[in-house]
């Protein structure tokens, strides 16, 4: 029985933000259904108000997708912010779920918060939400920050600039979806559902301890791309796809 894989963008992104990854993961698993979303207050959602806690952001999901999770249970692949609500959805409603792939994610109480959000990423996210709204430098410095391989891509940066004029994110939204990834903490007990850290070594967003911190506390398998940047799905997203299918069971 074919099911659905749901992908879980991070900060600031909308579905996209995935550029060609959802065809390179369609092609792996041809009898699924790939369904990239956004999230309340981005993308198609941009006129709704993003919820302040994950656990609200993963019950809005449930919600919207009901007739998806009624064919049977989905499976996940999600990054950074998207990851947080992956694993809460994980937590709480593991029936839901037949897998969950984590990538480039962070928590709090497992990680330190320079960690999760390194020093560099500091200026650059304060002069956006204080003052900074030209689409083309917001989304040249994003790119910047979490591509290794495409951080100066003339074509990847033109689009990226016109899906933000075209569903411009709030500074209120973006301050809120913030809030509620600094302070989401998990149950310290291990999800009920297969689970697989992806992890970039070249990540300059959040450090790649991070990832190794999750998977040590849960004692989960980890694989580490050597140079990609954060957005790793876009750096290297054939090594994704591979990894998932020697992973993924049956």
């Amino acid at each position: 029985m074919s099911t659905g894989w749901l992908l879980l963008r991070g900060l600031m992104r909308e579905q996209r933000h995935w550029e060609g990854f959802p065809a390179r993961l369609q092609h792996g698993f041809p009898a699924d259904r790939v369904i990239p979303v956004d999230l309340p207050g981005f993308g198609r959602e941009v006129h709704r108000p993003s919820p302040r806690r994950i656990p609200d952001i993963t019950d809005w999901l449930r919600e919207r997708w009901q007739a998806e999770r009624a064919r049977g249970p989905l499976k996940l692949l999600a990054l950074s912010l998207g990851g947080m609500v992956a694993l809460d959805w994980a937590c709480r409603y593991p029936t839901e779920l037949s897998a969950v792939v984590l990538i480039n994610s962070s928590l709090a109480g497992v990680s330190p918060f320079y960690h999760r959000l390194r020093p560099r990423v500091y200026w650059p996210l304060l002069k956006w939400c204080l003052w900074q709204r030209d689409p083309l430098l917001q989304e040249a410095a994003i790119l910047q920050l979490t591509s290794r391989f495409f951080a100066h891509d003339a074509d990847i940066l033109t689009r990226w600039a016109a899906y933000a004029r075209q569903y411009p994110p709030s500074r209120r939204n973006t301050l809120r979806q913030l809030l509620a990834a600094l302070r989401y903490c998990p149950p310290s007990t291990r999800p009920q559902v297969p689970i697989l850290v992806l992890n970039s070594l070249g990540d300059d967003l959040v450090s790649p301890r991070c990832s190794q911190a999750i998977a040590e506390h849960w004692q989960l398998p980890l694989r580490r791309h050597p140079d990609a940047g954060h957005d790793l799905p876009l750096d290297a997203p054939d090594w994704v796809c591979k990894q998932i299918r020697a992973w993924l069971p049956g």
